[in-house]
């Protein structure tokens, strides 16, 4: 099913000249294929056959047309060259990402900004992974993990140009304000986080969203990092904190670290392979404001909903969850002697 202003047929019919100056002339469009999707992107499975024969699988990530009622993202959301910037420094870093055929912020040519990169095979459903994974492969994976993100937070931030740059706890609170739904948990975390705020952990390319889902996994463990559309400049350990949040262990409590193993063996791995030590006092900090940060998203999903603005059941599902978050924060803050 597409979105407005796409379809299967004018992707088809516009692809071959975007992507000649890549693949050279002579291209035929063989498939185009909705993927599964998130709230600010629409991605498609394209086959691209080239003059020369040869058979390219791609993926095409699309922002969401233009709405005529404003940026239904909050203002996160990167553009598409952004995605692309930040995807090719990862990959120079030695981070494992889908490789960058071409990007575009333009319109013109499909109604709103795209990314063609090449089509990692491999499985991305959480659940799945976790439940067809050996305790080695999960360790294997973990691992990889760690291995990645230092990967990324050693390259230089300032390769990419434009990225944001935020106070986390002014752009949260922000939030809070402007959706007018008073959470009492919700604030007693931010006041909590207000007075506990860590020394800064350094700068660097930060992922925004690195958890199971956003994983392309393969019998080797780690394929790709997918979904960079919250790619900004902050603290290394936001990406660390937002792995160990609750809801991305997806069931498996047991393994606080994505679902995967003990935070003490994700942190290690992450030392190993930055060659630097990770403030324990401040990665739970981070993990704090993680959880605060979905459930304020989860609020804003369900706003989106009830306001009428994008009416989907996908968004009021992810909206009911923001008391679970309060739950999480309670036990958080409890660890902290907040009773």
């Amino acid at each position: 099913m597409t979105g407005p202003g796409q379809s299967s047929a004018a992707i088809a019919d516009r692809l071959p000249e975007l992507l000649a100056p890549v693949l050279g002339p002579g291209l035929r469009v063989g498939r185009v294929e909705p993927l599964s999707g998130g709230a600010s992107r629409q991605i498609w499975g394209i086959q691209v056959h080239g003059g020369d024969g040869r058979k390219h699988e791609l993926v095409l990530r699309t922002g969401k047309p233009v709405d005529p009622d404003g940026d239904t993202s909050g203002g996160l959301n990167a553009g598409m060259e952004l995605e692309a910037a930040s995807q090719r420094a990862a990959a120079a870093a030695g981070m494992p990402v889908p490789a960058v055929l071409c990007a575009s912020d333009d319109t013109s040519a499909l109604g709103c900004g795209y990314l063609v990169s090449a089509r990692v095979p491999g499985e991305t459903i959480p659940r799945r992974i976790l439940r067809s994974a050996t305790p080695g492969a999960r360790q294997r994976l973990l691992a990889q993990s760690a291995t990645a993100l230092a990967a990324l937070h050693a390259a230089d931030p300032d390769s990419v140009l434009g990225l944001p740059e935020h106070d986390p706890l002014v752009l949260w609170g922000d939030w809070m304000d402007s959706l007018g739904q008073p959470s009492a948990v919700f604030e007693v975390a931010l006041r909590w986080l207000l007075h506990h705020r860590p020394a800064p952990g350094g700068s660097a390319i930060v992922h925004g969203d690195f958890r199971l889902g956003n994983l392309m996994v393969d019998d080797s463990g780690l394929a790709a990092v997918l979904d960079w559309e919250l790619v900004h400049r902050g603290d290394p350990l936001e990406d660390l904190g937002w792995f160990c949040v609750r809801a991305w262990r997806f069931g498996a409590d047991d393994r606080p670290a994505g679902g995967l193993g003990s935070i003490e063996e994700f942190v290690a791995g992450y030392e190993r392979a930055a060659g630097r030590a990770v403030d324990r006092d401040a990665l739970r900090w981070w993990q704090v404001l993680g959880t605060l940060r979905w459930g304020v998203l989860c609020q804003y999903q369900a706003h989106r909903h009830l306001s009428g603005q994008t009416r989907s059941v996908e968004l009021a599902a992810v909206g009911r969850r923001a008391c679970e978050n309060e739950w999480d924060l309670l036990e958080l803050l409890a660890e902290q002697g907040i009773a």
